[in-house]
């Protein structure tokens, strides 16, 4: 059976998009995957498909967390060695995670790291205000940053943060959907012992890529046993078996915890351009996951809808492209896969970077799955990863692992 869906449902509201160019100083070199022209390249492009101008929708500048308010996910001790190794980045920091190749001790990084933070602030702050329904930060998603350590290109987690303000806010349960080809292991441990958050992951397996972790076995701490899923992915998964995958786990476990609030991550490295993986999914299947995760949360939280980017490292191809389409999305307003790419952004992109971008705003794909219920195949790679996720986690909720 296929289910295809193109457009979630409508949900009136105003939506906030955290966005101003000063986010653009999150840098680690020329060299580093990590660009911050991704994030000016995204902002060209949803404000050329006119989605900075819809009428829900509102771009707000960001602000600069604070000690305080990066103290809720992270230990006083990492925050201040930050704010060290960001004067004085010759002292290098590989006790925190700073100084690796993958994360340098760069000079600013603190305040380049906090604005990030700050931003999705801002976005749960437009929730619990009640200004916004939807909020969007898509410099934001930085996943693998854990309470007293960098790693993986990230220095402080925003999405935790933004959950804690949820949470510290009056919100009795958040789930965060992580879908990043890479594990979001570093939200997963911070809320590790917390029974009020669920943070899904779906993620290529730790067996070929890192961080190495999130195998279907890591469930939470003794007393939030079923609050983190994992679902550790083949790396010859295509779109059909990634949508069946995220179908058979993630609105099953949403109905039975009910949150109040998702967040998600939508980091765009699972595309098979990205040069950071091996998954071959597509812009359009990363755009249905946004459709689906918005009509999650309309289900069951009334809307309220927290979305951040994340990894993604194909500068021109894709990473515009899809978070552009997600800012659509979470404006009720999505893009047609099918509608050209503007031209005067591809210009911009060939006058800049001497590449030919793509024309369309999809990859002319066709985008369907096999639903859950028409059974269980014991020989295909995805069916036994999802199996080995329900069996885990599925009793804690009261669900039947295998037909449900």
């Amino acid at each position: 059976m296929m289910r295809i869906k193109s457009s979630p449902p409508t949900v009136p509201g105003s939506v906030h998009v955290v966005w101003d160019e000063s986010l653009m100083a999150y840098n680690f070199g020329a060299h580093h995957p990590m660009q911050p022209a991704r994030l000016d390249l995204t902002a060209r492009l949803a404000r050329e498909l006119g989605l900075f101008d819809l009428p829900a929708v509102e771009v707000i500048p960001s602000v600069l967390a604070t000690d305080d308010e990066l103290a809720t996910v992270h230990s006083r001790e990492y925050i201040e060695a930050v704010r060290h190794i960001s004067a004085h980045p010759d002292d290098g920091g590989p006790a925190w995670g700073l100084g690796t190749e993958d994360t340098p001790a760069a000079a600013g990084i603190h305040e380049a790291s906090a604005r990030i933070a700050g931003a999705s602030l801002t976005a749960a702050d437009s929730l619990l205000s009640g200004t916004a329904l939807h909020a969007v930060n898509f410099s934001g998603g930085l996943h693998h940053a854990s309470r007293n350590r960098a790693s993986g290109f990230c220095i402080y987690n925003d999405a935790a943060a933004a959950i804690a303000r949820l949470l510290d806010g009056g919100t009795s349960r958040v789930m965060y959907i992580d879908i990043d080809a890479h594990h979001g292991d570093g939200t997963e441990s911070i809320f590790w012992n917390d029974p009020r958050v669920l943070t899904v992951s779906l993620h290529e397996t730790g067996m070929r890529l890192f961080p190495g972790s999130g195998f279907a076995n890591e469930i939470g701490g003794p007393g939030a046993q079923g609050s983190a899923v994992n679902v550790a992915l083949p790396d010859t998964i295509d779109d059909g078996g990634w949508l069946r995958a995220f179908h058979a786990i993630v609105p099953q476990l949403a109905g039975a915890f009910e949150p109040e609030v998702i967040v998600s991550q939508h980091g765009c490295d699972s595309h098979h351009l990205d040069p950071l993986s091996h998954l071959g999914i597509s812009v359009d299947a990363q755009r249905q996951a946004a459709v689906d995760i918005a009509e999650l949360a309309v289900r069951h939280c009334g809307g309220r809808w927290l979305a951040t980017g994340g990894g993604g490292y194909s500068l021109t191809d894709v990473v515009p492209r899809v978070w552009s389409h997600l800012i659509g999305i979470a404006a009720g307003e999505p893009v047609p896969v099918t509608r050209p790419v503007p031209e005067a952004w591809r210009e911009y992109v060939d006058t800049t970077y001497g590449i030919d971008a793509p024309r369309l705003m999809g990859d002319d794909v066709d985008v369907w799955w096999r639903s859950w219920e028409v059974g269980y195949d014991p020989n295909n790679d995805v069916d036994r990863t999802v199996v080995a996720t329900r069996k885990e986690v599925f009793p804690l909720y009261g669900l039947d692992p295998w037909f449900d």
